[in-house]
């Protein structure tokens, strides 16, 4: 973990230094500008880090602003990035082929502040689009049929998120919003795979940000598993949270409901590298289930009864690493998120290359697969390379 910080901090840091030394050239002649430029930079670009630090110290009005300054950075920092790199691409094939006017170099200085203020704006122009798309949580719609087994339901309405990341810099207002949208949908039970929390629970609930998770009352609860930023802002603490505000929390464990369907929750596979401990493995788990089921079946018998407990089995997993395991141990659903699809335009190409389902759906042998972007956002409330979504699945169950 601290190799990982390591080398994380080390290259933020290089490319923030070449964002700043651009700039620095591009005021090279007003020397009144560039104390206050240094120090602003500093502050803006390590923001988000300073104030997960010294939250302690801090008070609350200036820990938002700070939070909200450093993560909406996030978002420049890699569109200007693109930008000065395919500026100095131009300039180095200009020093080859001499292809751009001579104007440009008659006031060289002029010409300079002229292209920064241009990559600022469309930087900026940028960052803005990619908030209001970012406001907009679409509803995706999935339909699927899974073997009844002895379960007594027919169908499920069931509504699924991931990645709310809440934070101050979105809080309630995100939050009432998705609610809202989820209620409108009225589901039977609300399952969340993870990401619930991006700050520490005392900060979310000295804000009193999750209250709106009070106004759910789906008929069968709402359950949800940790991701990796519950295991960043204390995991412990995280799932008190959210145990506070209503949620079963699956920690490498199981729930039958309606005597019908299994939910079953995974800790995140992040969890060795906070806790030093692995999670339990899928086999370990559904290995429980049918000893259940067995034990249930036995119950059957002495009373007179005959059955077969199979029962569709629905699972929670943050990360989609590893996806056969799920084929491999019979589950019939598996729900994840964690890969936002990328969230900011270039990141869902590498997003896509890396995990086998970056969004969306996937039935692999007779096991359906959906990894969902996300309906909140991480660091910067921005999105270019995909969008925020609530995922509606309506389940029929037939023999």
């Amino acid at each position: 973990m601290a190799l990982f910080f390591t080398i994380f901090f080390t290259v933020y840091t290089a490319l923030n230094y070449y964002i700043f030394i651009r700039g620095w050239q591009a005021i090279h002649t007003l020397s009144v500008l560039k104390p206050f430029y240094l120090v602003f930079f500093i502050i803006i670009a390590y923001g988000y880090v300073i104030v997960k630090v010294l939250y302690k110290y801090l008070s609350p009005l200036a820990y938002d602003i700070i939070l909200g300054a450093g993560a909406i950075w996030f978002a420049f920092l890699i569109y200007f990035i693109l930008f000065l790199l395919g500026l100095d691409l131009i300039r180095l094939l200009e020093s080859f082929f001499q292809f751009l006017p001579k104007y440009f170099y008659d006031n060289y200085e002029q010409t300079k502040k002229i292209t920064a203020i241009v990559i600022i704006a469309l930087v900026s122009l940028i960052v803005f689009l990619g908030n209001l798309n970012k406001r907009e949580i679409t509803i995706k719609n999935l339909e699927i049929t899974l073997p009844k087994g002895s379960g007594k339901l027919n169908e499920l309405n069931v509504v699924m998120a991931s990645d709310l990341h809440l934070s101050p810099i979105d809080g309630e207002r995100l939050l009432s919003k998705i609610i809202d949208k989820m209620n409108s949908l009225k589901p039977d039970i609300i399952l969340l795979a993870g990401d619930i929390v991006d700050d520490k629970a005392e900060i979310l609930e000295q804000r009193k940000i999750g209250e709106s998770f009070k106004r759910l009352k789906p008929k069968y609860g709402i359950y949800t598993i940790n991701g990796n930023h519950e295991f960043i802002n204390g995991v412990d603490a995280s799932v008190q949270y959210a145990e506070h505000l209503g949620m079963k929390v699956l920690r490498d464990e199981f729930e039958l409901i309606d005597s019908s369907f299994y939910i079953v929750g995974r800790e995140d596979v992040a969890m060795k590298q906070f806790t030093g401990k692995d999670r339990k493995s899928l086999e370990e788990i559904v290995h429980s289930i049918n000893t259940n089921e067995i034990s249930e079946t036995s119950m059957d018998h002495l009373s007179g009864r005959s059955s077969t407990k199979t029962l569709p089995k629905i699972l929670l997993d943050h990360t989609p690493v590893k996806l056969e395991q799920a084929e491999k141990n019979g589950i019939d659903i598996q729900f994840s998120g964690h890969t936002h699809h990328g969230q900011l335009w270039p990141a869902n190409i590498i997003t896509g290359m890396i995990y086998e389902i970056s969004w969306g759906y996937k039935k692999k042998g007779n096991t359906h697969y959906y990894v969902t972007s996300g309906a909140g956002t991480w660091g910067p409330p921005v999105r270019t390379g995909s969008k925020s979504e609530i995922v509606n699945i309506k389940i029929k169950f037939e023999d």
